[in-house]
């Protein structure tokens, strides 16, 4: 069983799920509409109010996941986690009260999931489609074929902030509206081309804010689907009650009312902008996604080694000494005996990458590749696990002083060390045997190595002579020991 939990800028939302056959069926739901984009003061902080409200929904949210036998669990949260200034002190007493690691995914991480959700849902598997998803911080439009995706952005406008800056104390005019649609449009316009109608066959909203809408259209009578006419339709009855109190019609949740009218201002902007004549209501996104992710990396598909296979060949990494070096600290990390494994296939994978910054200049190339893994797109993989990635590509040479406040942490520590280790093997050409190396680093390094080594490749002793005194400029002692 599986478990997605979306900490989102306007609900925060649950899923347990189980795999059955081809599809993965929902066991337990849970939603609470928590309003954290709205919780976000002038200065870009969360407020100790919204704060609290999102602790108290997460642990009743680990009290409900208690109760199942879960394979994997996986937390991410959304737009408005990404933009609140003081996220970062935040995030740890989150994780305290849910239980679980929370990841900040990005605004195309979140398009992915969410595509993956609904291609899963979907029994069209050759099908060219786009998909949108308006949430309460973010719009996110992906074009894909079956599973796969060709393109996704996402912007930074969401039902939240539309209804709170156009529709003031809830009030609704017509003028109010044009305002909103055309601040939405205004997101869209430059970004439209490549998802005009000749670039798919179906387009599908998965967001709950346009299932909403569709709800509303259909029981309210206000056409046959979500087209333009049918949006505008819903417009003027929501021009004509005038303030958000009183919309009360069938298909319409009341504590939706407030954000739906945001969430009906983008998506006319949306459909006009992309020429959209119908758009599909899909009840799967996110969360699904996040399940059949967890799902694929159950099964060895982790999107993540595609992410570095492509990264690689698009900055034109010599795969040779990639792997070489990939697999050679991976041996020297095992040889460490870390205490977990929440480095190993971060450092395989920092390895495969640690001389993409060469593409930029070969002077400083850890620099310039520590910043590129921090800040690239890369699809499965959250932004933490890429700072610490960036973190180890920048530890691969040089001093360690730049890195010192990582040290701390024993396992990321002896993964510095086995990709600075297995990179100084390769630049002395040396042809490893790892039964004839011994490494170990708990209060000291200590480093025991064929006496031939050092006859055969005459730079070894300068390296590690060097490496001794980096490690000392951290207060780390670094003994070597040669052998016969």
């Amino acid at each position: 069983m599986y478990a997605a939990v979306d900490l989102g800028s306007n609900s925060f939302r649950l899923h347990v799920g189980k795999h059955d056959g081809e599809a993965i069926r929902v066991v337990k739901s849970m939603r609470e509409p928590i309003r954290l984009a709205a919780g976000l003061d002038t200065a870009g902080n969360l407020t100790e109010a919204a704060m609290q409200s999102a602790l108290a929904c997460l642990r009743s949210f680990r009290a409900a996941l208690a109760l199942y036998r879960l394979d994997a669990v996986r937390v991410v949260a959304t737009s408005a986690m990404r933009v609140a200034r003081n996220a970062d002190a935040f995030l740890p007493a989150c994780e305290q009260a849910l239980g679980y690691p929370i990841e900040i995914i990005s605004g195309e991480e979140e398009g992915r999931l969410i595509y993956m959700g609904v291609a899963n849902a979907l029994a069209t598997p050759g099908e060219r489609r786009l998909v949108l998803d308006i949430g309460g911080g973010s719009t996110e439009l992906i074009l894909g074929r079956g599973l796969d995706i060709e393109r996704v952005e996402s912007f930074s406008v969401g039902t939240v902030k539309q209804s709170l800056s156009f529709f003031v104390g809830g009030r609704i005019d017509a003028g109010s509206f044009e305002a909103a649609i055309l601040s939405a449009r205004s997101h869209f316009e430059d970004a439209a081309p490549p998802y005009h109608p000749q670039h798919w066959r179906t387009a599908y909203g998965s967001s709950g804010t346009i299932r909403a809408i569709g709800e509303v259209v259909e029981r309210n009578g206000f056409g046959d689907g979500i087209t333009p006419a049918a949006l505008d339709a819903v417009k003027r009855r929501f021009i004509e009650l005038g303030h958000v109190s009183r919309i009360d019609m069938p298909g319409l949740k009341a504590d939706r009312a407030s954000t739906v009218i945001g969430g009906l201002a983008i998506l006319i902007a949306l459909l006009a902008e992309l020429g959209i004549e119908r758009l599909m209501p899909v009840e799967a996104g996110l969360r699904m996604g996040v399940m059949w992710d967890l799902y694929a990396r159950s099964m060895q598909r982790d999107r993540r080694e595609e992410s570095v296979r492509l990264l690689g060949e698009k900055f034109h990494v010599d795969q040779a000494r990639a792997s070489r070096v990939a697999n050679e600290s991976a041996a020297l990390y095992a040889m460490l005996k870390p205490a977990g494994d929440a480095y190993a296939k971060l450092l395989y994978w920092s390895a495969q990458l640690h001389e993409i910054g060469m593409v930029v200049s070969h002077t400083g190339y850890h620099k310039h590749a520590a910043y590129m893994i921090e800040n690239a797109d890369l699809p499965g993989f959250t932004a933490r696990e890429q700072k610490a990635m960036a973190r180890l590509i920048l530890g691969q040479k040089g001093n360690l002083r730049k890195i010192a406040d990582s040290l701390p942490d024993a396992d990321f520590a002896k993964a510095v060390l086995a990709l600075r280790l297995a990179i100084l093997l390769m630049h002395a050409r040396i042809e490893a045997d790892f039964g004839e190396l011994k490494l170990r680093m708990k209060n000291r390094i200590e480093l025991d190595i064929k006496r031939e080594w050092v006859a055969h490749h005459p730079t070894v002793s300068y390296w590690i002579e060097k490496e001794q005194e980096w490690w000392d400029e951290v207060g780390v002692d670094f003994s070597v020991k040669t052998s016969a």
